[in-house]
């Protein structure tokens, strides 16, 4: 029997060679964190990044269907860096974060741009815009092990 009243799916990413599926607990998002979309969303280039979420069922796993989602005309997308976690930790330094990555995937941001806009503009939380379903496409988690991915990012204060 049961704990629980009724049963909700666990929302699970494949990992690349491995039959066992990553859970996803919950997805933290870092916005603002590049000049050109601080600007197109009423920012300055001295506003610093900030974080928002998406709930974990608004994961679509690898070859599952995205539908245009209802209420929008106007839908963005963004690739994204994910960083999938194994463990969680709080004021940790830059070497002790690092050993809490699990391993690397490539996902997409989709926003309903027209719904964000109307709740910036009344200062509201952008969870409708954000937080749909299958708002967070994303490909099979990679493991990693080793010197993180390095690339041209550039931090403007």
């Amino acid at each position: 029997m049961s704990a629980y009243v009724f049963d909700l799916p666990v929302a699970a990413v494949p990992v690349e060679g491995q039959a066992a599926a990553f859970p996803v607990r919950r997805i933290l998002c870092v916005g603002r964190n590049y000049a050109a979309h601080r600007r197109e969303m009423g920012g300055e280039d001295r506003d610093p990044p900030f974080f928002f979420s998406k709930p974990a069922d608004a994961v679509a796993a690898p070859g599952a269907a995205v539908a245009y989602p209802s209420a929008t005309a106007d839908l963005h997308h963004e690739i994204e860096l994910v960083v999938a976690l194994n463990a969680g930790g709080a004021d940790l330094a830059p070497e002790q974060a690092l050993a809490l990555v699990y391993g690397y995937a490539v996902g997409v941001d989709l926003t309903r741009r027209d719904l964000q806009r109307l709740a910036r503009d009344k200062g509201q939380p952008w969870d409708a815009a954000k937080g749909f379903d299958a708002s967070a496409p994303i490909s099979a988690i990679r493991p990693w092990a080793g010197a993180p991915p390095q690339g041209p990012i550039r931090w403007r204060k």
